[in-house]
């Protein structure tokens, strides 16, 4: 765990609280527990977890310096990441979690309750459905997503989301550059313009890594996303 602090320390300029360490050992011991259980993630020794989950998830606070949103969903959070590192170095935050297989979701809720998160939302949908809803299109200051899908599908899943001002950010490895340069379009189509692309060098891990970050400049136009799977099958291009 020290290394954790120390990495985070020189990454994003933080310095963890006491709180703070003890919830990320506690998010950790939890994690190891379940998926003893559960196949909630591939990565299953201590070092993985801080390096290739905590940590990050921690690097989207390179997108965002000193603006870091009040309100944030994380589409297809899987166990919980970005999103539940990220509340737990901005306790402040907002943080709507969305996944669409039950059993990772409830494993979410646990955490929340474990290490006493507050204000964390919970929504077990696809992200075509939330895109539609009154109650979520366009309500978002940031929407977030780490190994979702394909760039021009992502934008689809993200951009809906977030309202005019706000940003998508996009989680990506190596293939960051070349998909955000295929997915230009239908991220202008839906309403984005990509800002920059962010190579991050994570402590231990070799496998590349970029932040694709974009500002939501205009309104998504009626009709998108389109209906659950289509994204999906007919990427815009």
């Amino acid at each position: 765990m020290e290394k954790l602090i120390k990495d985070i320390r020189v990454l994003v300029g933080i310095q963890l609280t006491t709180r703070q360490i003890a919830a990320f050992k506690k998010y950790e011991e939890t994690l190891l527990a379940w998926n003893q259980k559960y196949n909630l993630t591939a990565i299953r020794d201590a070092d993985g977890i801080r390096g290739k989950h905590f940590l990050d998830s921690i690097t989207c606070m390179l997108a965002w310096k000193e603006n870091p949103p009040e309100h944030l969903i994380d589409i297809g959070t899987g166990a919980g990441f970005p999103g539940i590192p990220l509340k737990i170095i901005m306790p402040r935050m907002q943080l709507t979690l969305v996944e669409s297989v039950g059993k990772k979701l409830d494993f979410c809720k646990h955490v929340s309750d474990v290490l006493a998160l507050e204000n964390v939302t919970f929504i077990q949908a696809r992200a075509e459905e939330l895109g539609l809803s009154r109650t979520h299109r366009e309500k978002y200051d940031w929407a977030v997503a780490r190994a979702v899908a394909n760039l021009p599908v992502l934008a689809e899943y993200l951009l809906p989301l977030v309202r005019v001002g706000g940003g998508m950010l996009a989680q990506k490895g190596e293939t960051g550059p070349a998909e955000a340069h295929k997915a230009d379009r239908a991220i202008q189509v839906l309403g984005g313009r990509i800002k920059q692309l962010i190579p991050v060098l994570i402590p231990g891990v070799t496998e590349e890594r970029f932040l694709v970050v974009v500002d939501k400049v205009s309104p998504t136009p009626p009709g998108y996303p389109r209906r659950v799977g289509l994204p999906a099958k007919r990427p815009i291009g």
